[in-house]
């Protein structure tokens, strides 16, 4: 059988088909499970032949799968066979290619990360949620924050703070008591984690062209972490942060459970 997927880019009409899938299940017994039940009623192809992933898990798998398999543009339908599963489609063995023909695609941009530690090593990495610092010991973090070369924040006394996109505006974000940020808003959060000084001080929005660059004030006595999605540097003393322009990742959701939707709907829970 042939299935057909149609996109609306820009008022154009563009036909994609998948006939092949590429299964990717996390450790948990509930999703290796669905993988060989899938794998039984569905040919399971090579990720390097694929035409679309279907991830079985929960949120941390769908990153994990995103960040290493969505560079190469391939669109990743997630269904849940984990936890909370937010990113996640009901899971169900039945009519998957239908499903899968009818999604809506969203596409998300990662943030980009290079971070500097106090041996002057350069990392690179991106995160589709958020760029966090944390304090690494008993002592709080001092990070000065500047927004487009300009200095606006002298010193930040904290547990750490966060620079987080759209999509991960519902994750760590929103348990820091940052901001929700519809899906497709020209926004980014910047988000204290505990801050002591300034007291008041909870974030600030951002536009998504925002280059952020935090700096550790006494990083050999006051240690940091970067993480930025699988990747986590230790003892930073600067970390530049942007939303990339080049990278953007597929995501298929199916119609009633379209990822807009999901945000909305989170706005509004107890």
């Amino acid at each position: 059988l042939s299935y057909i997927l149609l996109i609306i880019l820009n008022g154009i009409i563009i036909t994609m088909k998948f006939n092949k899938i590429a299964f990717i299940a996390s450790d948990a017994k509930d999703a290796q499970n669905a993988l060989k039940e899938l794998s039984k009623k569905y040919k399971n192809i090579k990720v390097e032949d694929a035409e679309v992933i279907v991830a079985l898990g929960g949120d941390g798998l769908l990153l994990h799968v995103i960040e290493t398999y969505g560079i190469n543009n391939i669109p990743i339908y997630g269904m849940n066979r984990g936890t909370i599963g937010f990113l996640m489609n009901l899971y169900s063995k039945e009519n998957l290619l239908e499903r899968i023909n009818s999604a809506i695609i969203t596409k998300v941009s990662p943030l980009e990360m290079e971070a500097y530690d106090i041996n002057n090593k350069k990392f690179k990495g991106i995160a589709i949620n958020e760029v966090s610092l944390l304090r690494q010991s008993r002592m709080t973090a001092k990070v000065s924050i500047n927004v487009n070369n300009k200095k606006r924040l002298n010193e930040l006394v904290c547990d750490g703070v966060m620079l987080a996109t759209p999509a991960g505006s519902t994750a760590y974000n929103l348990s820091a008591n940052g901001p929700i940020l519809p899906i497709n808003s020209e926004l980014l959060s910047l988000t204290s984690i505990c801050a002591f000084r300034p007291r008041r001080w909870s974030g600030a929005l951002l536009p998504k062209n925002s280059a952020v660059e935090f700096n550790i004030n006494e990083p050999e006595i006051r240690g940091v972490s970067a993480t930025a999605g699988n990747l986590e540097v230790r003892n930073v003393k600067k970390v530049n942060i942007r939303l990339s322009t080049k990278l953007s990742f597929k995501l298929l959701f199916d119609n009633e459970s379209s990822l807009e939707e999901k945000f909305i709907n989170e706005q509004f829970s107890s």
